[in-house]
């Protein structure tokens, strides 16, 4: 099994790309959308955060409100890395979770687009790596008309995170996002090219059906020796 791992940047235009992996047929795996799930009301992470940030991080409704939290941990670096350590086992578990579910299924290639996918480590555990990336102006220009935020607010969010360039060079595969949609779609079909070519003999003898044949090979091989001995 080949298993991508995709990042970015806010603003770089990584969910576009992951959403042409989808509509070219290759599963993702979303750690945003992981991460939603394990604060909703009641979950483990939920009650973390509700202990670390009192009530007034919640909606009427119970569930965290994901904009104030925002506006908090952006503002604030040592509540951010806070943050980041009550939920990334929770994370952490609900990916592989997510993993072990497409790997049943047989699927011989993986997309897991984690945003902080160099600074929680993920990185050793894919290849290849694709890094979406942006020039920061038009980083900060998509950032303030995609969330109406001020500019100043919009370069606090981006500092935030591991710089664009950094990353860039961490990877193995580079999307340049800085232009027109059908550019990027463009660069996306000659690298979905690379994504789809042959499984290695690795990358086959870790996929389901690559497993069963050792279990299967292991399993007539002790029945052989069985019958040798007897």
């Amino acid at each position: 099994m080949r298993i991508v791992g995709l990042t970015g940047g806010i603003s770089s235009g990584k969910s576009t790309v992951s959403n042409l992996f989808k509509s070219s047929g290759i599963p993702v795996v979303d750690a945003d959308l992981v991460a939603r799930n394990v604060v909703q009301k009641g979950t483990g992470g939920w009650k973390k955060i509700k202990k670390e940030f009192g009530d007034e991080i919640l909606l009427e409704s119970g569930e965290i409100d994901r904009a104030r939290l925002g506006q908090i941990v952006f503002s604030d670096p040592e509540k951010r890395q806070l943050l980041n350590r009550l939920l990334a086992p929770h994370i952490s578990s609900g990916i592989l979770w997510e993993v072990l579910k497409l790997w049943l299924k047989g699927c011989k290639v993986i997309i897991l687009d984690i945003p902080l996918l160099f600074e929680t480590k993920m990185n050793l555990w894919t290849r290849p790596v694709i890094v979406i990336w942006v020039d920061s102006e038009t980083q900060i220009q998509r950032l303030i008309a995609r969330d109406g935020i001020s500019e100043e607010q919009a370069r606090n969010r981006i500092n935030s995170q591991m710089p664009l360039d950094l990353k860039r060079d961490k990877a193995d595969i580079v999307i340049d996002n800085s232009g027109s949609i059908e550019e990027t779609k463009e660069h996306f079909e000659k690298v979905l090219g690379k994504i789809n070519s042959p499984l290695s003999i690795k990358e086959r003898a870790l996929s389901r059906d690559g497993v069963l044949s050792v279990l299967l090979s292991v399993v007539i091989g002790v029945i052989v020796v069985k019958k040798n001995v007897l």
